[in-house]
């Protein structure tokens, strides 16, 4: 005879963890952005990537009637540089 048990809390914990990696690759799908994703993704608040990225004219970003998007792996490409750039010169970011 075979006899199965199961912990329902590991369980539940291995269902939860693939729930996430399935909605990261659903995001990471996205081509396109929206500010609120933006200041997700970088943990910035909307006036500091105000400040620092969206009116900056060289982050990759366009204007769709009163909303701003971001293409999502253009802003990643210059995120990384722009990181990068920090670091080499103290890694102290001001936005006043």
């Amino acid at each position: 005879m075979l006899n199965i048990s199961l912990d329902e809390n590991e369980l539940k914990k291995l269902y939860l963890e693939e729930v996430r990696k399935r909605v990261c690759e659903i995001e990471e799908q996205k081509l396109l952005i929206d500010v609120n994703e933006l200041c997700n993704m970088l943990s910035l608040s909307r006036p500091t990537v105000e400040k620092l990225f969206i009116y900056n004219p060289n982050f990759p970003s366009l204007r769709v009637g009163k909303k701003w998007l971001f293409p999502r792996k253009e802003v990643e490409e210059y995120i990384k540089r722009w990181s990068i750039d920090v670091r080499k010169k103290g890694g102290v970011v001001e936005c006043d």
